[in-house]
């Protein structure tokens, strides 16, 4: 009876995981089993990590606001500004409020007294 020799399959799949774990450090980009979990812990971390970013860019433009208005003494709260503006229809999401208020503060208090008008 011949030898029967294994197909590619099975390798071409454990180097696709290598190449994706090529960059951790010992037996986290050298064993199969640990570079398998060591993947699944990688792009969970991400998945998990991408809203939690999210969350945490929204904090500091809130905070960037708010320290910003408190400054100026225009409003006496950052929830107060963003009341005003959404009672008079200027729809500018916080990331354009923040950079406004770091490159151009009398841009922002412009922008307040409008709506204060």
């Amino acid at each position: 009876m011949t030898r029967i020799k294994r197909g590619y399959i099975a390798r071409r799949r454990r180097t696709k995981i290598r190449l994706f774990a090529s960059s951790f450090r010992g037996a986290h980009s050298r064993l199969t089993r640990t570079i398998t979990q060591q993947k699944i812990r990688a792009l969970f971390s991400a998945y998990r990590d991408r809203g939690r970013q999210k969350r945490d860019f929204r904090r500091l433009w809130i905070t960037r606001i708010n320290a910003t208005i408190r400054g100026n003494c225009i409003y006496y709260s950052y929830n107060i500004l963003i009341k005003n503006l959404y009672k008079g229809q200027l729809l500018l999401n916080r990331k354009i409020l923040a950079q406004i208020a770091i490159l151009n503060r009398n841009c922002l208090y412009t922008i307040s007294n409008e709506i204060l008008k």
